[in-house]
């Protein structure tokens, strides 16, 4: 792994704030009653993995900085249920998912590559 000056020069992180982002803007189309539900839930997992990824980059030992990653990891594939749900009950579209997918397959293989990276020189 390239050394970096901080978490926020990380390619995750940088891809982990564009998912935050864009369920941000996903949900803002939720209906209302949905606020406490899946808007929270979905809002919640996404901005999670960022911040568990700054986190561990963090902690000072390796094991810390993994068990972060892991985390994040879990709260990757979180937002990916919730938007399972959200497409089943009608609330993003097909294109919408496959939009995510796409792009979920591409961050969950660069999340676990970092992972193995961590702790070795």
């Amino acid at each position: 792994m390239a050394s970096v000056a901080d978490f926020d020069d990380l390619e995750i992180y940088q891809r982990a704030v564009d998912l935050a982002n864009w369920v941000y803007d996903i949900t803002d189309r939720f209906p209302k009653e949905e606020k406490y539900g899946l808007i929270s839930q979905l809002r919640r997992a996404a901005i999670s993995i960022g911040g568990n990824i700054a986190e561990g980059f963090g902690r000072y030992y390796y094991k810390e900085n993994k068990l972060f990653c892991y985390y994040a990891r879990g709260s990757l594939l979180e937002v990916k249920s919730h938007l399972l749900i959200s497409l089943k009950r009608n609330l993003i579209t097909q294109k919408e998912f496959d939009q995510f997918e796409k792009s979920y397959l591409r961050f969950k293989v660069k999340l676990n590559n970092y992972i193995v990276s961590i702790g070795k020189k």
